[in-house]
């Protein structure tokens, strides 16, 4: 039981947006005919490590602020009673650590530039929530995520196995942050009014309840033309649109107007659309 209740704390849901870039950083390396699998292990186990430790110091803080209190979203740790404060940061502190571990391994077997990247994100990850002036509570959890869940992720993921950065990685990066920005916006949607009580300002409750509806609707569309558009350095990243049945279901949920509880599908059906972006996108890329 207790095992479940930090997997749930995990939140499975948003772990796509560490596999995706990953995925298609790693075909533009077999594009380039560079792919070195145990760089590609290794920039998998980071990202899924620093999005993990970011979800449970979102938890975590979140906690002690009383943000989570009335949450009607996937289960909270600290929230509800389930784990201490304590064990929850400890835990967010375990895989910021072990991402920091196998950065390191992977700077040393590539560029030692790569620890002040990681450093970077790993500060960015905890101060989302944390620290005296958390971001994420003032609307600019859109950036982080579009930044080092898309750009730095999708590039970095290239450069470890490439060894260069070229324009063709940013091109390609771009709709993967957007992709991870739409699962942030899903989440941000549900949490309109307990955010609002608790003054916690994201985008979403800073532009209202329909504009974050149709700022969904737009992140899709824009994704699916930056994929589109990638054709002129990768001939068949095209491929990538074969992801757009995927997007129906959860924009039909957000567009009918579901609140509450009845988003957490469509935070999953996201979930799912960026693994099918993944597997089409990268798989295009990589031809």
């Amino acid at each position: 039981m207790s095992l479940g209740l930090w997997i749930a704390g995990a939140r499975p849901r948003t772990l796509p947006a560490a596999v995706v870039p990953v995925a298609v950083g790693t075909g533009v390396a077999v594009s380039a005919r560079s792919f070195r699998p145990i760089e590609a292990l290794l920039a998998l186990g980071v990202s899924l490590s620093l999005q993990i430790a970011s979800n449970y110091s979102n938890d975590y803080s979140d906690g002690i602020r009383g943000t989570d209190e009335k949450r009607s979203g996937p289960v909270r740790l600290v929230a509800s009673g389930l784990k201490s404060p304590k064990s929850v940061k400890m835990a967010a502190f375990g895989f910021f650590i072990l991402a920091g571990i196998l950065g390191l391994v992977l700077a040393a077997l590539t560029s030692y530039w790569l620890i002040v990247v990681g450093a970077a994100a790993m500060l960015a990850g905890w101060l989302y929530t944390g620290g005296p002036k958390p971001y994420g509570y003032y609307g600019y959890g859109e950036l982080f995520v579009f930044i080092f869940f898309g750009l730095v992720a999708v590039v970095g993921t290239a450069f470890v196995q490439i060894g260069r950065v070229t324009l063709s990685e940013f091109l390609v990066a771009i709709p993967v942050g957007i992709s991870s920005v739409c699962l942030l916006v899903v989440n941000n949607l549900r949490d309109i009014p307990t955010d609002l009580n608790s003054g916690k300002k994201t985008l979403a409750v800073r532009i209202g309840d329909s504009a974050t509806r149709w700022l969904y609707f737009a992140l899709v569309v824009l994704m699916f033309l930056f994929v589109a558009g990638s054709w002129s350095y990768f001939r068949f990243a095209p491929l990538g649109l074969l992801a757009i049945p995927f997007s129906i279901p959860p924009l039909k949920i957000i567009l009918r107007g579901a609140k509450g509880k009845d988003l957490i599908s469509a935070l999953g059906l996201t979930g799912r659309m960026q693994l099918a972006l993944a597997l089409f996108f990268s798989v295009g890329i990589a031809l």
